[in-house]
Formats: structure tokens, sequence, C-alpha cells
């Protein structure tokens, strides 16, 4: 069994998959992730795991998850199974790397946008011939909502909400309009830019907001909020069997 492994800031997602079956997830914060994978080693025959976003963690923690299992860290050296046409490949994030990996196991031969909405909401695309040409990078939901309070005097933090109306009433709905809205419209925007250059293409939809968002969007899409576990698992399938 493979254990996949993605470090955030503050929380930990992580998976057991049997070959590519995933057997089972969880999330913790980040201060457990030692005892929480000796806690999962000892109740799966787990042998091998990947593990993304290392810099999240300190090289102490690092060292102690080594020690309890063979770990292979996810860089821009990894092997990779599609053409990485980045124009910076060393620059490319462990995770768009890990997400285009699950892009090309999941949908062979097809054209792919798969759309990350966490702390940041990043677009990246994979054509039918497994070749990544990148894609782009804003701010996530979280992150405007914290801009306009930090930035601004009187502003309060607000958290998302469903919109009932575009046209917000007052601060409040205004502010959950602006961030909300702006987000859905961002989105809707980009897969209009990408349907006017591709043809047919398929959208994956990831990331913590998925479930939020995808009751939203008018366009057609694959939410899956593992995605990037699922990718993590299959780089880890690809280099253990070079």
């Amino acid at each position: 069994m493979n254990l996949a492994i993605d470090v955030g800031n503050t929380w930990v997602k992580m998976a057991v998959f049997a070959d590519d079956k995933m057997i089972e997830h969880f999330v913790f914060q980040s201060s457990k992730i030692v005892s929480e994978i000796k806690t999962i080693k000892s109740k799966f025959d787990v042998n091998n795991a990947i593990i993304s976003n290392v810099a999240a963690i300190s090289e102490t923690k690092f060292e102690k998850i080594q020690k309890i299992i063979p770990l292979l860290t996810v860089s821009s050296s990894i092997s990779i199974p599609f053409y990485n046409n980045y124009k910076t490949p060393n620059t490319l994030g462990a995770d768009r790397i890990a997400l285009v990996c699950a892009a090309v196991k999941n949908f062979p031969q097809q054209n792919v946008l798969v759309i990350d909405a966490g702390t940041c909401i990043t677009f990246d695309f994979v054509d039918q011939n497994a070749t990544y040409f990148g894609g782009a990078i804003s701010p996530g939901i979280e992150m405007r909502f914290k801009a306009l309070h930090f930035f601004t005097g009187k502003l309060p933090l607000l958290e998302k909400s469903i919109l009932d109306n575009f046209i917000g009433q007052n601060t409040h709905e205004s502010i959950n309009s602006g961030v909300v809205n702006g987000v859905i419209q961002e989105i809707e925007g980009v897969i209009g830019q990408y349907k006017q250059q591709f043809n047919d293409f398929t959208i994956v939809l990831t990331g913590g907001d998925t479930n939020f968002l995808s009751k939203q969007l008018k366009s057609s899409i694959f939410a899956n909020q593992n995605f990037l576990l699922e990718g993590l698992n299959e780089l880890l399938i690809f280099n253990k069997n070079k």
C-alpha cells in the first residue's frame, strides 16, 4: 500500500492507496503529522509514501517521517508521466505537478483543465498528448476576504456563503458578492477563454472550496476533492516503476 501526503500551512491531507484505489483519507493539523503517520502505519500495511510541500514542515519532522516510512519528495527533478512545456519548470509547484499527473491518469488522450480552488486558485492545462502548458494562479476565496479586511480600515472579515442575489444590499452582502461572485465569474471566464481555443476539453474542479463552488458553476465539471492525493499516488507508482 502507498501513503500520499499533502502538507499545507495548517492542515495535512493524507490518503492510503492499494495500487490506484483510495482506501481511506485523513485530514488533521500539521502539528500532528508525525504521530498521525505512525498511527496510519500501524493500521495499514503501508510500504511507501510520497510527500508534497515539505517546506511547510520542519526539517526535524521530515527526518522523523523518513525513519517511519520510505519517502519520495515531490520536486521539479522528479520523474513525471507528461511533457512539461512550462517555461520555468523548476518553479512549478508540487501540487500542480500532482494535479497534472492525476489528469493524465484519469483522462488519457484528452485535453484537461484542472481548477484547484484552495488557498490560491490555480488553473492547469494539459493536452491530449500529455503536454502540460501551464495556466494561472490567483487568490483563493479566503485570501480575498482577508485582503479586504486587512487592507482597509473598516471592512469586516467574513466567511463565504452562497449568494441569494449578486446585488449586495448591505456591506456584508456586498463583500460576499464581490468575493464569491467574483470568483465564480473568474472561473467561468477562464473556462470561456479555453473554449475559444480548444473545441473539446474536460474540466476538473478540486481543492477545499470544491463543494461550495461546484453548486454555483454553470459549466459542466468533474468535482473531486481528492484529485491532488490521487495525483501524488500516481507519481509514486510512476517513480517506483522507473
